[in-house]
């Protein structure tokens, strides 16, 4: 089994607090990693018909045959529960009492707010990182990650990405969404989320976006709302505080899951990543979604940003570090260039609060150029 960088984080939150909740998307991997931090907790499905049926009813017996320490998977289709399961942590206070898992953002975090305020450590798990793959001795190029990307199925089994990525697609539009919202607009919600792929690493235009789609713009903004929340998308928020109106305001799309962007962008091998129109675009996501997960799997918040001026001098990533940002560019090139660091050097022109600059690229790692470091995305 692939060992989880979350897995210390877990452990340290469940002595802490008498709940832990995991949330992220489906398949990420919530299940197997509870099972192998806390193997001696009594283990219950929530969507088992059983398990579901008696906790709806008598969630009174439903904690009796299932007393702490136990884990609760898939909570939020019985969010009700965590009433009662409030009650019994408040009879003793003690830390490691039940894990919660679940992936319906929305559904989780109102019952969460509203029961288990102040009692829960939350962590939010999202696939397999380039470093945890890294550390099972896996490795792929560039574009190999991108075509295959980090579910964990693809690396216990025998199903291939179009394979895993198609099922996953169907299972989502067909079930996961129909739960969230009351989506009968099937055909024209496949379009939808086919235009975000072809949007990835893109600033949101949400007209331009509802107009291809040939639905209404508020239309737009909640299966926008709906993607976000079930984790298949992240906006990117721009950073633009104190620093006037030169700066956009728009978010960038990404997709949680880079190999979920290119089934649905079409690509089926991975030898047609490189002459894509939209490589660097699929290796930004890529990179993107890598910090989020170094920063998630520390419990850390994932306060990231991107900053871009009105005449497109951009910085990729931005990240606040002690009063300053630290500025990222991320290109696909294996080829180092010190004019790669332009748009960062740009940028510190422009304010003075600029930490460290760095560019993530497809070369090897150096130390520092002219003041920028340069590291090869594997190394990051």
């Amino acid at each position: 089994m692939i060992k989880r960088d979350m897995a210390k984080r877990a452990l340290e939150l469940w002595k802490k607090y008498p709940v832990l909740t995991l949330t992220g998307p489906r398949q990420s991997g919530k299940t197997t990693l509870a099972k192998a931090v806390f193997c001696k907790a009594d283990y219950v499905n929530m969507e088992d018909p059983e398990n579901h049926a008696l906790a709806s009813v008598d969630m009174r017996e439903f904690l009796q045959r299932h007393p702490a320490p136990a884990i609760f998977d898939e909570v939020q289709y019985v969010p009700e529960l965590l009433r009662y399961v409030q009650a019994e942590v408040d009879k003793s206070g003690t830390p490691s009492q039940y894990v919660l898992t679940g992936s319906h953002q929305p559904a989780l975090q109102s019952a969460v707010t509203q029961s288990l305020a102040g009692r829960t450590g939350i962590l939010e798990l999202l696939p397999f990182s380039l470093n945890e793959l890294k550390a099972a001795k896996m490795r792929r190029s560039r574009d190999e990650w991108i075509f295959h990307g980090f579910m964990p199925r693809l690396y216990d089994s025998a199903l291939t990405p179009t394979e895993l990525y198609r099922d996953y697609f169907i299972t989502y539009v067909e079930r996961d969404v129909r739960q969230l919202s009351n989506l009968r607009r099937l055909g024209e919600f496949e379009v939808f989320i086919r235009l975000l792929a072809g949007r990835v690493g893109q600033l949101l235009n949400i007209s331009s976006l509802s107009d291809d789609a040939g639905v209404a713009v508020n239309t737009a903004k909640e299966w926008l709302s709906i993607l976000e929340a079930s984790y298949v998308i992240r906006l990117l928020r721009p950073y633009y505080r104190n620093f006037g109106k030169r700066f956009v305001k728009s978010p960038k799309i990404y997709f949680t899951e880079t190999g979920l962007a290119a089934y649905l962008l079409g690509i089926r091998e991975s030898s047609q990543v490189a002459t894509h129109p939209l490589m660097g675009n699929l290796f930004e996501n890529m990179v993107v979604m890598e910090i989020f997960k170094s920063r998630l799997n520390k419990g850390e918040e994932p306060d990231l940003y991107f900053m871009r001026t009105s005449n497109g001098t951009e910085a990729d990533i931005v990240q606040e570090n002690c009063g300053s940002l630290d500025i990222y560019e991320i290109k696909a090139s294996s080829t180092f260039r010190a004019g790669m660091a332009a748009n960062l050097e740009a940028l510190s022109s422009l304010i003075d609060v600029v930490g460290r600059r760095k560019v993530v690229y497809c070369g090897r790692t150096l130390n520092m150029v002219d003041g920028t470091q340069f590291i090869n995305f594997a190394d990051m």
